[in-house]
């Protein structure tokens, strides 16, 4: 059981600490909004990884077959959705800029069940998670029975969780320097350009 929960608690980590466009969508939202809506979309990601930890440790080499084909469909998917979330996340900080009209159109925050259900549904287009889990399960993590699987899950997800919380408090720090209106808007374009810049790498590699 504890080696079950720190080979999960070692997944976790490994698979959520490189920070990629979904990690930087995350601090800038949180800058944008407020960290109770950061913490609702960093609980969504460590959802994902939880289901996918789950799935790997419950499926095994079954997993692996059935996945694979749909790897890169679902990659390009999740590259086009970063590049509406960065396009809108561009459009909403043009209109509020200084200087715009009062009554024209403004775009509403997510609320934080959305930005849970929006960040969740993200992360789960990324199959390369699974994948990911699955070759760990497969090299040792599944030898100890639906307990040492429990606990495995388990540890994934709060290795995750703990890694997204992290970066949505950073996003929230950052909101908070950012008092004024101009760095606001150059804060959000310049996260925009980088989720942007991630979800192409995504699409080319």
């Amino acid at each position: 059981m504890r080696a079950a929960l720190a080979a999960g608690l070692l997944a976790g980590l490994g698979v959520a600490v490189p920070v990629g466009a979904v990690g930087a969508y995350l601090v800038s939202l949180t800058a944008r909004t407020s960290l109770r809506t950061g913490t609702c979309a960093a609980l969504g990601v460590a959802t994902a990884d939880g289901l996918y930890a789950l799935l790997a440790a419950a499926g095994g080499t079954g997993l692996a077959p059935l996945l694979e084909p749909l790897a890169r469909p679902l990659r390009l998917v999740s590259a086009l959705v970063l590049l509406a979330l960065a396009a809108r996340t561009a459009v909403t900080a043009l209109r509020s800029r200084p200087g715009t009209a009062a009554d024209g159109p403004r775009t509403q925050p997510p609320s934080p069940a959305r930005a849970f259900l929006t960040l969740l549904g993200i992360t789960l287009l990324n199959p390369l998670t699974v994948l990911y889990f699955a070759a760990l399960v497969l090299g040792g993590g599944s030898q100890g029975g639906v307990p040492a699987r429990v606990a495995f899950t388990l540890g994934a997800f709060a290795a995750s969780a703990c890694w997204q919380l992290l970066l949505a408090s950073g996003g929230a720090l950052l909101g908070r320097a950012l008092t004024g209106p101009r760095g606001r808007l150059l804060t959000a374009l310049g996260s925009a350009a980088l989720v942007a810049a991630l979800a192409v790498r995504l699409l080319l590699d």
